[in-house]
């Protein structure tokens, strides 16, 4: 939905889209400074619903200096938390379509004309998630070291002049190792079916459900697995119920499951 100029270049001013609402009181979002300090946010009608605009430099934009922002994490952080504070606030006084970040478009007539194409995918993602907010659940387990299969060596020293092999020996290396591959396939399954308890346990509770991409080894603390990253889209009445069930599912499946939210239900908007 993020309109550009040719090669990236652009006009001096755009608007910068937020959110999309069905009645957002101004009050809400009216004290925060978005993304560009200077302007002030304001609502842009477009048919029977409204966005959360703010006036921008087009130059901020461009797709060159766009891309440099992504690649620097404290500014795209900055971004993202000042998108997130308007989102948020919209989204506390009614229902919200979260856009995403950097949508904008070349004044407020070709905005409101593009968001009005796409009024009925608003209207149907403000129906579906209204009334609910989105949970984020991610369950870990502890490693095990893995045990040395055998004190003998994978290559075995050559024997003695003379002697031989004691009986057995690479029959038993073999069975040995097999066994550490079937722990291994063990504790794999154990992982996929604890990943399906939890995901099952939370579904009983929410309207819909999504599992994400798990996270790189290298983000997850040390001396721990992640087997589930998901997050469910719940009605608000059930948080606390939500966080009782986490409590009940750490203590009966001894894994860390650690539950976020709830949040604006970004997740569960569609493309819009």
């Amino acid at each position: 939905m993020t309109e550009r100029g040719p090669g990236g270049a652009s006009d001096d001013s755009a608007l910068y889209v937020f959110a999309v609402c069905d009645t957002p009181d101004p009050a809400a979002f009216g004290g925060l400074p978005g993304v560009a300090a200077a302007q002030p946010l304001s609502r842009l009608r477009f048919g029977a619903l409204t966005a959360i605009v703010q006036p921008v430099r087009a130059a901020d934009f461009t797709d060159e200096v766009w891309q440099a922002r992504m690649a620097d994490r404290e500014e795209l952080e900055r971004y993202a938390r000042a998108h997130h504070d308007v989102v948020s606030a919209a989204a506390a006084s009614c229902p919200t379509v979260p856009l995403p970040l950097a949508t904008l478009y070349h004044g407020e007539d070709r905005a409101r004309q593009a968001l009005l194409d796409e009024t009925e995918r608003f209207r149907t993602a403000l129906e579906r998630t209204a009334g609910h907010s989105e949970w984020g659940v991610k369950v870990y387990t502890a490693d095990r070291p893995a045990p040395d299969p055998s004190p003998t060596p994978l290559r075995p020293e050559a024997p003695a002049a003379g002697s031989r092999p004691a009986p057995g020996a690479g029959l038993a290396y073999l069975e040995r190792k097999r066994g550490v591959q079937a722990r291994r396939e063990r504790r794999h399954e154990d992982a996929l079916r604890l990943a399906e308890t939890v995901e099952t346990a939370f579904g009983t509770l929410s309207a819909a459900a999504r599992r994400l991409r798990l996270h790189a080894p290298e983000l997850v603390e040390k001396g721990h697995t992640q087997v589930l990253n998901a997050t469910f889209l719940v009605p608000e009445h059930r948080g606390t119920e939500l966080q009782v069930l986490a409590r009940t599912l750490r203590n009966t499946t001894g894994a860390r499951i650690d539950v976020s939210g709830p949040w604006v239900p970004y997740s569960f908007v569609g493309e819009v």
